[in-house]
């Protein structure tokens, strides 16, 4: 294991202390001015003081102080309840010695973004050749001290840390939006005009990276194929090291009050979906187990792209994805089948993944029914003689948008799948192909690369699926 040196670790741990080191008292950087609380909700608030002393927390929208006792190491932690969105607030933080106030605080919507480089990338893009399409107008309407984001620092470490180097909330602006998650920020701003409330996003993503290391230690004992590594107080150099990003980017947020996360993360994974199968659902429980919360967890599944030699292994990763919806109480997933790009695996269309998530939310969160966040989902099939039969939920208005193409595919015995012909029933769809007169099993856009076509009236589309259960084979 590679590790910082003393000096380098030194300096981090000066960096890591958010508040003036002559002042006993402090707080985690994740509480300053500008921050977001979550509304309606009692929320936790915590930092150091001195040993055994008292510390008070004054809330202005409450007009209430509430008292604890710092432990003998300093530590201390509290509960404060939050009203409806509003703002802006004061919250004062005392004890024996010091005051620290925070200005400009205000009660919304809290929401983690967390995931790999399609999550973290900003709406600046990654490159002139990787952009995020439509930025430019995105970007120029961006100005809403309303929507405000937290970007944790990328950092990876041996053993769980308590705090992040100094960081800020930022409001939303033409000019610091550009840093933003392009994903999250569209989320944000979706949640914002529907609800007229504020939003806050903690952004916690890292490009490039697995699930094992945005899972604690603990929840990874039960894998001996992941190997751990023993905990020190150094930096691993390594970003994937299994637990690294959840002791430094998740471990410093547990128990901020959130209404949930949004995820987009698996295509590093995409070589063992079968470890994901278990990684992921665990993931999630142990995430919301240390909150004590059953927090909304909205996912995305992974666009379709050229995967080369593992082609073959992208659509059963995109299937636990999908399955994963069956382990996962209180979640969702936005389906891109249709946006993925052939020559990159960050499509430029973050809009409508965040627009997907937000939808998400809206219905299932925020119980605004009337709006639509499912498209349709392969529900049961039938064999009628040389036919297949398909149907579906959130089937309305199904269609193809490009009805001869090839997403369809049948195969009979010898599990060798040819394009079907696809005719649209009132029920679903039929399948047939001449070179199959016994079909015996369907896939659509079961593929690394394959650009998905079948909709409902709503625009959303369907994910990949397939109706057998048969060895996954290198195409």
């Amino acid at each position: 294991m590679k590790k910082i040196t003393i000096a380098v670790l030194s300096i981090f741990t000066l960096l890591s202390s958010p508040i003036l080191l002559l002042a006993n008292l402090k707080l985690p950087s994740v509480f300053t001015d500008g921050m977001v609380l979550q509304q309606e909700s009692s929320v936790a608030v915590w930092g150091l003081a001195s040993s055994n002393v008292k510390v008070e927390v004054f809330s202005s929208w409450s007009h209430q102080t509430y008292y604890t006792t710092s432990d003998q190491q300093g530590h201390w932690k509290i509960n404060i309840n939050t009203t409806k969105a509003g703002g802006p607030y004061q919250l004062i933080i005392k004890d024996d010695q010091s005051k620290i106030t925070l200005s400009n605080v205000l009660i919304g919507e809290v929401w983690i973004a967390s995931g790999q480089s399609n999550m973290a990338m900003s709406m600046k893009g990654l490159s002139a050749k990787e952009p995020v399409l439509h930025s430019d107008s995105i970007l120029a309407t961006a100005n809403n001290d309303q929507i405000r984001f937290f970007t944790a620092p990328q950092t990876s470490w041996a053993q769980p840390m308590q705090a992040y180097r100094k960081t800020n909330w930022i409001s939303a602006s033409p000019t610091t939006a550009r840093n933003f998650s392009a994903v999250a920020y569209t989320f944000a701003n979706e949640l914002q005009k529907k609800l007229k409330i504020p939003v806050g996003i903690i952004q916690v993503a890292w490009g490039g990276t697995f699930i094992q290391s945005w899972m604690s230690a603990k929840s990874l004992q039960a894998f001996p194929e992941v190997k751990l590594l023993p905990q020190s107080d150094v930096a691993f150099e390594d970003k994937n090291t299994p637990s690294g990003l959840f002791n430094g980017m998740i471990n410093p947020l547990i128990g901020y009050g959130i209404k949930g996360v949004i995820w987009y993360q698996g295509e590093q994974n995409v070589r063992d979906p079968k470890l994901y199968a278990k990684l992921f659902p665990l993931m999630v429980k142990d995430w919301r187990s240390l909150w004590g919360q059953n927090f909304a967890f909205y996912y995305v599944q992974i666009a379709p792209w050229d995967y080369k030699s593992v082609n073959h292994k992208a659509p059963w990763l995109r299937e636990v994805q999908l399955n994963a919806l069956n382990e996962i109480p209180n979640a969702g997933m936005a389906v891109l089948t249709d946006i993925g790009m052939e020559n990159t695996i960050h499509p430029p269309d973050k809009q409508t993944v965040g627009q997907r998530l937000s939808y998400l939310a809206l219905q299932q969160t925020y119980g605004q029914t009337k709006i639509k966040a499912q498209g349709p989902t392969f529900h049961q099939l039938k064999i009628k003689d040389n036919q297949l039969w398909l149907t579906f939920t959130h089937h309305e208005g199904l269609h193809l948008t490009e009805p001869e193409s090839s997403t369809f595919e049948i195969a009979g015995a010898d599990q060798v799948f040819y394009p079907a012909q696809v005719t649209i029933s009132k029920k679903g769809l039929v399948l047939t192909s001449p070179k199959v007169t016994k079909p015996l099993a369907a896939r659509y856009a079961y593929n690394g690369w394959i650009k998905g076509n079948l909709y409902n009236k709503y625009g959303l589309p369907a994910s990949s699926f397939r109706t057998d259960n048969w060895e996954i084979k290198p195409q």
